[in-house]
């Protein structure tokens, strides 16, 4: 019996993705406006080359852009970028349709809430304020509270032991299959895969369901 749900938090309850780019393009036409003489196509990129190979909560990316693009850091465009960047960031951190309604039902239920994300811990809780839902959650677990990212059991270990739950009753929801999916079956959760926030087209996620909508967990736990 389901009595408790984790969540992801990028691209599970919020559109962090598209959240992402727009704020880069943000970013890009700040400092093309500061004078930066780029291209637009070209810089987005490589902005996202640096991501890909530092992470995309690396906080120093526009550094590493301007340092590649002049030679140097020129603190004008760094400025231009950052402020524009963050413009955009905190008009687009939204949920995805019927996060808000799913998780008040889910707590109405009486079932327990966690959020476990790879995410840094001031990110990630930044996150939650600013949508409103760091109080709807009963466990929140980062990456600085282990060490590991998930797939490794580490994580999903140390949320049960918060949520107080056995693993065999928790449903786990991610839209990464080899993280979210991988990472809870081995302890003999329940899964389901945020089909509606997948970036990489999966066809088959593994998990015990799929869901095109959030709102579809209610289903699961009115089934199981």
């Amino acid at each position: 019996m389901i009595k408790a749900v984790i969540f992801d938090l990028d691209n599970t309850l919020m559109d962090f993705m598209k959240m992402k780019s727009m704020s880069v393009d943000a970013a890009i036409n700040g400092m093309i406006e500061a004078g930066l003489d780029i291209d637009f196509s070209d810089s987005k990129n490589k902005i996202y080359e640096i991501y890909e190979q530092k992470g995309f909560e690396y906080q120093e990316v526009f550094d590493d852009f301007i340092k590649n693009e002049c030679g140097f850091l020129e603190n004008k465009f760094l400025a231009a970028a950052i402020v524009s960047y963050r413009k955009i960031k905190d008009a687009t951190m939204v949920l995805y349709p019927n996060v808000n309604s799913t998780l008040i039902k889910l707590s109405k239920f009486g079932l327990k809430l966690g959020v476990l994300t790879d995410a840094p811990s001031r990110e990630a809780w930044i996150r939650l304020y600013s949508v409103s839902m760091h109080h709807l959650f009963d466990a929140v677990v980062t990456l600085e509270d282990t060490g590991q990212r998930k797939p490794s059991p580490e994580p999903f270990i140390k949320i049960s032991k918060l949520l107080n739950e056995e693993y065999e009753n928790i449903l786990m929801v991610g839209d990464w299959p080899e993280r979210d999916v991988i990472g809870a079956k081995q302890l003999n959760m329940k899964t389901a895969f945020a089909k509606y926030g997948d970036m990489f087209k999966t066809k088959h996620s593994g998990a015990d369901y799929d869901l095109n909508d959030i709102s579809e967990i209610i289903e699961i736990i009115n089934n199981d």
